[in-house]
């Protein structure tokens, strides 16, 4: 057994989802052999939510001061996930070989003048209080060969999910909307964030109904689109920006929907708002999927998005072309596949191999992601 820990904190912040693996080496085709054993999402505590969400979205004072804080608080927090996730399954510290942590988003800026991104959740606190060497700080050097630093996890996606007969599409809706592109023959793996997903929505629910999410979409399914507020926000210039492209929750924020409101000069029912945000989201992904070269055979959701019974609904009605079905029918629960491919580019990392894709994320080469923080393999030592 080779076992690997993965940590996600999405930009929604619904969770710390932590994934256990055994992760070993394959053949040629497939240089990797994952199995999934182990994965339990844990509450973010309320005032700490508040207090990233405030960071990654909006300017305020001492800046650098709440960064220092949270960075150590979110660092606590994903050591305490991985000791209760490896306690609830009898397993102990010594047995695994890496925990792979993405790190909780704080900024984005891919493509300014000084590409950078901030990633917070302090390895040294992981390693140190799990007593497990630590991956993490996996998207700055693919920044460093001129890519976008994300999305990182096509790769494993292809790794995965990848069908010679099927033109697969991997959609995954968290707070941001990404998809990657696998042609069963003849183009390279693609994929990049198409914009909103999830998380315009779960602003607007927290501020106008008490809510921090809508269940099954149930909420979006009692307003009618706004359609001069949805053409407004289509024609924001991300959406028709060519990929490779990237974006956060810096960008889509509260703060942007207020915008987009303002500018119509009108009062909108907030159940409008919300079933045009829905519809933002979906038909942003609809559109990037067409554009895509080949006709897609099977659409594979993952992330929060699955839970939304009307999105799923509009989606299929969106895109009536294409199956789509939840990654579990195809292996991997949707809420363990972005944990699970930190795990896997853990064992990349660890290995000394490559974790991205220059078609995806547009760096000028494959390189080795991520930094290490080791731990002894005798304690004592």
């Amino acid at each position: 057994m080779s076992y690997y820990m993965g940590i996600m904190s999405g930009t929604s912040l619904d969770g710390v989802d932590i994934v256990l693996a055994d992760i070993f080496p394959g053949n040629t085709k497939h240089p990797e052999n994952f199995s999934f054993i182990a994965a339990q999402s844990y509450p973010v505590p309320v005032r700490l939510k508040q207090q990233l969400l405030a960071l990654s979205q909006e300017r305020h004072k001492n800046e650098l001061d709440s960064y220092a804080h949270l960075d150590v608080q979110t660092g606590k927090l994903f050591a305490h996930c991985c000791q209760q996730l490896l306690k609830s399954q009898g397993v102990a510290a010594a047995k695994i070989t890496a925990i792979g942590s993405h790190g909780q988003t704080l900024r984005h800026y891919p493509d300014t003048d000084y590409p950078t991104t901030l990633q917070i959740g302090d390895p040294n606190i992981i390693a140190q209080q799990c007593g497990i060497t630590t991956i993490a700080d996996f998207r700055r050097r693919d920044m460093a060969s001129g890519g976008q630093g994300a999305p990182l996890v096509p790769p494993f996606h292809q790794a995965i999910f990848y069908s010679e007969k099927k033109n697969r599409v991997i959609l995954n809706i968290g707070g941001i909307a990404n998809i990657t592109f696998l042609a069963a023959k003849g183009h390279l793996t693609t994929g990049y964030d198409t914009g909103p997903g999830n998380g315009l929505m779960d602003d607007w629910c927290l501020k106008h109904f008490n809510c921090p999410y809508d269940p099954d979409g149930q909420q979006a399914a009692k307003g009618q689109i706004h359609q001069y507020l949805l053409t407004q926000m289509l024609n924001d210039p991300y959406f028709s920006q060519a990929p490779p492209k990237s974006t956060g929750r810096e960008y889509f924020s509260y703060q942007w929907i207020f915008k987009q409101l303002h500018n119509t000069g009108t009062e909108i029912d907030p159940s409008d708002v919300l079933r045009t945000l829905l519809e933002l989201s979906c038909i942003s992904i609809r559109n990037e999927i067409n554009l895509l070269p080949e006709k897609i055979d099977e659409i594979l959701v993952c992330g929060g998005g699955t839970r939304n019974l009307y999105l799923m609904h509009r989606l299929q009605e969106l895109l009536p072309g294409s199956l789509i079905a939840s990654t579990e029918n195809y292996g991997l629960h949707p809420d363990w596949v972005e944990a699970s491919a930190f795990a896997w580019l853990a064992y990349r990392t660890l290995n000394g191999l490559t974790g991205n894709l220059p078609s995806v994320t547009g760096a000028d080469r494959k390189v080795i992601l991520g930094a290490i923080w080791p731990v002894p393999h005798n304690p004592q030592d």
